[in-house]
């Protein structure tokens, strides 16, 4: 068998959070809660649901190359042009195909923080580029002064994630702007990508979103997904907002019919069914503060978030050590577990004394933190 290339073998694949029917099986539940994943918590858009129910008989055919009608919602809904919007096989897709098309193997570089979504050091590690990796501040806010000193003239990519995973920390729409003119200034052949998944579950989007304000640089482009508000996780769909030239690049490197035919049709429905965005836009931001106030009445220190999560650590017992409180972390997550609630550890973003709650619905949340007031009474018992 051949080897793989130079940095493959020993790489570390991206972790996915449990799934309902693991849990099931493994603890012979017949009702599991998930909150690990950052999904929907009311579920997919009925629109989007019927459409896919509708559309099901044309499962034989290719769908239109480029997906016209998508691009032109896509451009309608953020009003942009067009050309500046590309659609993919969730944003994933899009983050490998801006890595493939602007940095050489083995020449240049990627900036990006540590923690962050993993998705960037790993796919640029397969596209064997260097990764530079600048860390959070203590309380997960971002020190853009040290992360541009990581860029230098072989540098083509830098990430930053607007609301941030696993934190939910939102940096000022004003920073993000100045980030990326001091960007163009210090190194004018590299693309500031801001990932914007959950910029729309904001308090408020506008001041949190370059994107949302209209104010798009030159050389900034902006991530969005299907997967969170809309409720299509499952379909696998993302799209980006480009400098026109970056867009035309990635028209042309994209794989064909990447995005099918249910995907697409499930995003016009979707971006059509308001009412139902709109609810989960309401559901979220209630079941945010609903869960953080919970969170912290149990003595558990909660960080600020902009998302649909909540990255959060356990009260410590008296003058536990470290490896005691993370002991108790995994503890409390597999007490979660045998409750049928699955949630997010933290040890793949090198955080295994914190844990990351999705915001559910209103039953899922008042579960949750009676489940977390039973560990923690029997913690301290």
């Amino acid at each position: 068998m051949p080897e793989p290339r130079s940095g493959i073998a020993g790489l570390k694949p991206y972790a996915p959070g449990l799934s309902i029917a693991q849990i099931q099986q493994q603890y012979g539940l017949s009702q599991v809660i998930k909150l690990a994943s950052n999904e929907n918590p009311l579920g997919a858009s009925p629109l989007a649901q019927e459409a896919v129910r509708r559309h099901a008989a044309s499962l034989f055919r290719y769908p239109q190359g480029g997906n016209p009608r998508l691009v032109s919602a896509l451009a309608e809904h953020h009003k942009v042009a067009p050309q500046r919007v590309v659609v993919g096989n969730g944003s994933d897709e899009l983050i490998d195909l801006l890595l493939r098309i602007l940095a050489e193997p083995g020449r240049h570089s990627v900036v990006c923080f540590k923690p962050c979504f993993s998705i960037y050091p790993i796919q640029s590690r397969i596209c064997g580029l260097e990764v530079r990796r600048q860390p959070l501040n203590a309380d997960f806010s971002f020190d853009f002064e040290a992360l541009l000193a990581q860029v230098d003239d072989t540098t083509r990519l830098v990430f930053i994630t607007t609301p941030d995973n696993p934190s939910g920390y939102c940096p000022a729409r004003e920073d993000v702007a100045r980030l990326a003119e001091a960007l163009a200034r210090r190194a004018p052949q590299c693309l500031l990508v801001v990932d914007e998944a959950y910029a729309d579950l904001a308090d408020d989007e506008t001041a949190v979103s370059l994107l949302a304000a209209g104010n798009l640089p030159e050389n900034t482009a902006f991530l969005r997904t299907f997967s969170k508000s809309w409720g299509l996780a499952g379909m696998r769909l993302g799209y980006a907002v480009l400098p026109p030239e970056v867009a035309d690049y990635c028209w042309r490197a994209r794989l064909p019919f990447s995005v099918n035919i249910l995907a697409e049709e499930a995003g016009l429905a979707a971006l059509a069914d308001t009412a139902f965005r709109e609810a989960t836009l309401r559901t979220v931001r209630q079941g945010r503060v609903c869960l953080s106030e919970g969170l912290q009445s149990l003595g558990c220190t909660v960080w600020p978030s902009a998302a649909n999560f909540l990255l959060f650590s356990l009260p410590r017992q008296g003058q536990g050590s470290d490896a005691a409180h993370e002991s108790n972390t995994r503890a409390c997550f597999e007490f979660l577990l045998r409750r049928g609630i699955i949630i997010r550890p933290l040890t793949s973003y090198d955080l295994p004394g914190h844990l990351r709650v999705s915001v559910g619905d209103s039953s899922e949340n008042a579960a949750f933190l009676a489940a977390m007031r039973d560990f923690l009474q029997e913690l301290r018992a």
